[in-house]
């Protein structure tokens, strides 16, 4: 080959050792504190103190990433900024021709979408939502993705527990077809992952005419620019997260404008877009 691409996720290849081909590293996110969400004790421990170690044997490389935010993380670890190229995501799904052509559910409603595991925190989802739904009582939630772990249960079970119960529906996983329905029908696409390489799923949302408002983590500031294509909260609590939503749904002009930024916005966030930033950078 003329290049090989080390694909970092979490754990790298080590390519550099058994090639003499020209390497790079993909790296889309670090794994950093999601260590701590995902694994059970001791691996946790060892995987974060682990992390440091086989970044610092690989710094010397050339590093294609996704967002300004793993970028920072790469160069905390040694990485030169000269050496750190960031390329554009891309989305399969087409955004819609018009906004007019959108056409929201009846009630105002949220939209988590994604695997429901503990470094989405889709827990404090539920929470910011039934917070909200005293001052927006027509509120609904549907939360679509695999809920096949261990942490769904605990959200399944919250929810059963719920007072707004009836107004929360689960879906699990979903086709491409029915994502972009979901999409284009909610209100507001919600996330509050521990750490991103880039929220992609707010683009995709953003195409089908939907603002996101999110928890200020990484990856998840990167899709969304605060105040011109959605929200993102000053607090990464429920209480934040439903102040927000509040905010975007009792405030029509603000809706609007926050809905026209992130429609525009995946229109320019494309496979092309990523391959011509590639060619430039790295070939």
């Amino acid at each position: 080959p003329d290049l090989v691409i080390d694909e970092v996720n979490t754990i790298p290849f080590f390519a550099k050792y058994y090639t003499s081909k020209k390497n790079i590293l993909f790296v889309h996110q670090l794994c950093r504190e999601i260590w701590f969400h995902q694994m059970f004790f001791p691996l946790n421990v060892i995987g974060y103190l682990l992390e440091p170690i086989y970044l610092w044997l690989l710094n010397d490389r050339k590093v294609i990433t996704i967002s300004e935010s793993t970028k920072k993380d790469l160069m905390r670890f040694g990485f030169k900024r000269e050496n750190i190229s960031i390329i554009s995501e891309g989305i399969e799904i087409e955004p819609v021709s018009s906004l007019e052509n959108v056409k929201k559910s009846e009630k105002p409603s949220l939209l988590s979408f994604g695997s429901v595991r503990a470094m989405k925190r889709t827990l404090d989802i539920v929470k910011a939502f039934e917070i909200a739904k005293k001052e927006v009582p027509d509120l609904e939630l549907v939360i679509a993705g695999d809920m096949s772990l261990d942490y769904a249960e605990r959200v399944h079970k919250y929810i059963e527990g719920s007072r707004f119960a009836s107004s929360i529906t689960c879906l699990g996983k979903v086709d491409i077809v029915k994502k972009a329905e979901l999409m284009s029908k909610a209100h507001i696409l919600v996330s509050t992952s521990v750490k991103e390489g880039w929220c992609l799923v707010v683009t995709e949302a953003g195409s089908q005419g939907t603002l996101a408002v999110v928890y200020d983590a990484d990856g998840l500031r990167d899709a969304v620019k605060d105040g011109l294509t959605g929200l993102v909260t000053g607090r990464n609590t429920p209480g934040g997260l439903s102040a927000q939503v509040v905010r975007a749904l009792s405030d029509q002009v603000l809706y609007k404008k926050l809905q026209a930024g992130a429609w525009q916005w995946s229109k320019e966030i494309t496979f092309y877009k990523a391959y011509e930033s590639f060619k430039a950078n790295i070939m």
